[in-house]
């Protein structure tokens, strides 16, 4: 039976690769266990847990979710006159499949009923559920609500609300833009007050929201109305009822199976979250970062599928008698596809690793405050604060890079099969109109490029790149590519001191071509690691290095030319507004 964790051979071998008996010695040492029935005995039990967890994803992605995909796309959902909304049948056999699968509360303790697994773990497994359907990871991928819920909700509050999301009981929704708050969500403007007796109501419309129609909401609203930005927003809980209500299900051009929603809410009842004014600033900054890894993780899953859909098809499909896949074209699109994704996700499981070790040096810190002795204490301190620093840069890379690449092999996909691929015969043109959406919810492209760039130009790309190149290589090949990435880093550092030199506007200007060089000198280095022991890996990073050195470096003399003009000449290169369109 096809299990799609057994048959990734990349992804098994980054398990294998990446270090998680050090994430599961921490993450079982400072584990909230309660009275859980099985508790793993010591790091090795609970890496081969990890194992066993993501063979039953697979199974369950493989065995019932990607069977369900196609009627899910077909049919969507339906929107009730009672202001309900009732889930495709197959995305309710898909729930409860998870349900009976114990797959829920991914990264819950145990204490309520979760499975406490790191965020590596959790990203594996939403790419697996994303490439059997893009759509239903906007369910299972929404688990990261109940992980906010845990670090900032009261006790009260997550006694009450985790148990339910760890059994299946609940989904849920981060409730965030409104229709003149979308990337600015500063603006947001759906008001929260306290009545006469205390409790807080809400009154507001909010649009574009994934699961809308899930049963726990977390909703950014503006307790403060004399504060415009911001600070006056805090973060509230409210649970499905009768005065919130879906006022339009949105006709999207992908992912059919995931409802999305505009809600009109009318004195809802809320709970507080955490602290007034810190709703923004704390508490979605926290959830925000966790969706746009859940977004990388859902941009490899629809590559993978989209990559293995067309692999097969130049395999099979003869023309001009030979598979096409012959063809010196087709090779190279293909060639590069696979190693595109390998390098996304090489990218996103090391950013996701370092949320992992950042989280539990904060365990450590939290518990062993008291007993840490001086020197160790501030070293993790430290250490504390150059994994945010660093977190910061990687996780809009992340988001921006598996994105693109998505759209990217999407598109190649269809041309690999030609007439067919334009289709509904196949899955392909699905694929394509799924992937779209991931450039664009939780932070546009453009978005990611100015939070990555910050971390650029502040230095924290030397530090991140430092930590790569103390390995040395004794084959002759990896010393060699390790050269050229450290020739590639001279050039860059040059273009990103020529554009701090330069106005703000050609800053931001020039912030996408420098992004892209730090991203394709990060995964160079990730790549020469994963080579060390690996053949085939080796030739991967082998064509990553060679044929990225040129767009690198076409992409600083583009910086250091100086060109400004579609800023500066806008207006004649753009041409007027069409009157009409």
């Amino acid at each position: 039976m096809a299990n799609f964790f057994l048959d990734n051979q990349d992804i098994q071998f980054l398990f294998e690769h990446l270090d998680l008996r050090e994430l599961a010695q921490i993450q079982e040492l400072y584990a909230e266990n309660g009275d859980a029935d099985f508790v793993p005995a010591d790091e090795a039990e609970t890496v081969d847990g990890y194992r066993r967890i993501l063979r039953i994803v697979g199974d369950v992605a493989a065995g019932t979710i990607a069977p369900n995909a196609e009627a899910v796309d077909r049919g969507g959902n339906q929107l009730n006159e009672d202001g309900t909304v009732t889930l495709h049948p197959k995305v309710q056999e898909n729930l409860l499949r998870l349900k009976q699968a114990d797959l829920v509360g991914f990264t819950l303790p145990r204490r309520y009923g979760g499975i406490n697994c790191p965020n590596l773990l959790y990203t594996m497994a939403i790419e697996i559920v994303s490439r059997a359907d893009a759509s239903f990871m906007n369910f299972f991928g929404l688990q990261g609500i109940a992980e906010t819920i845990n670090a900032f909700a009261s006790q009260e509050i997550k006694d009450e609300i985790l148990p339910l999301f760890a059994e299946g009981n609940a989904t849920g929704a981060m409730v965030l833009t409104e229709p003149d708050a979308g990337s600015d969500l500063q603006a947001v403007r759906l008001r929260a007050h306290q009545d006469d007796h205390g409790d807080w109501r809400l009154n507001g419309v909010k649009r574009f929201i994934t699961n809308g129609c899930g049963e726990i909401l977390l909703t950014l609203a503006r307790s403060e109305p004399e504060i415009a930005d911001g600070r006056g927003l805090s973060l509230f809980i409210s649970k499905r009822s009768e005065r919130i209500k879906v006022r339009r299900l949105e006709h999207k051009l992908g992912i059919h199976g995931s409802p999305t929603c505009e809600l009109v809410y009318e004195d809802a009842p809320a709970r507080l979250v955490g602290e007034r004014q810190r709703g923004l600033i704390t508490y979605v900054m926290a959830l925000m970062n966790g969706a746009r890894l859940g977004i990388a993780a859902q941009s490899l899953g629809i590559a993978e599928s989209a990559y293995r859909l067309a692999r097969t098809y130049a395999h099979t499909r003869h023309q001009f008698g030979m598979p096409i896949e012959w063809m010196p074209a087709v090779a190279e699109m293909i060639s590069d596809m696979e190693i595109a994704i390998e390098a996304a996700r090489a990218l996103t499981y090391e950013t996701s690793y370092l949320c992992d070790r950042d989280n539990n040096n904060q365990r450590i810190l939290e518990w062993n405050k008291d007993q840490l002795e001086k020197d160790d204490l501030k070293r993790r301190k430290k250490m504390a604060r150059e994994y945010k620093r660093l977190n910061a840069m990687l996780t809009p890379m992340s988001k921006y890079y598996a994105s693109e690449m998505c759209c990217m092999v999407a598109d190649k996909a269809i041309q690999v099969l030609g007439g067919s691929g334009y289709m509904m015969d196949y899955a392909a043109e699905r694929h394509l109109r799924d992937a779209r959406i991931t450039t664009i919810y939780e932070g546009t492209s453009q978005l990611q490029i100015v939070a990555a760039i910050h971390g650029i130009t502040r230095g924290m790309l030397d530090s991140c790149l430092a930590r790569y190149e103390e390995t040395t290589y004794d084959d002759p090949l990896l010393a060699q590519l390790k050269g050229q990435l450290a020739e590639a880093k001279q050039r860059l550092s040059e273009a990103i001191q020529f554009s701090k030199e330069q106005s703000s506007r050609f800053q931001d200007l020039s912030a996408r071509r420098l992004v892209d060089g730090a991203i394709t000198l990060i995964v160079g280095h990730l790549f020469l690691g994963q080579a060390v022991n690996n053949e085939r890996k080796k030739r991967v990073a082998n064509r990553f290095i060679t044929s990225q050195m040129p767009i690198l470096k076409m992409g600083c003399e583009q910086v250091l030319s100086g060109d400004s003009a579609p800023i500066d000449e806008f207006k004649i290169l753009a041409g007027p507004v069409p009157s009409a369109f």
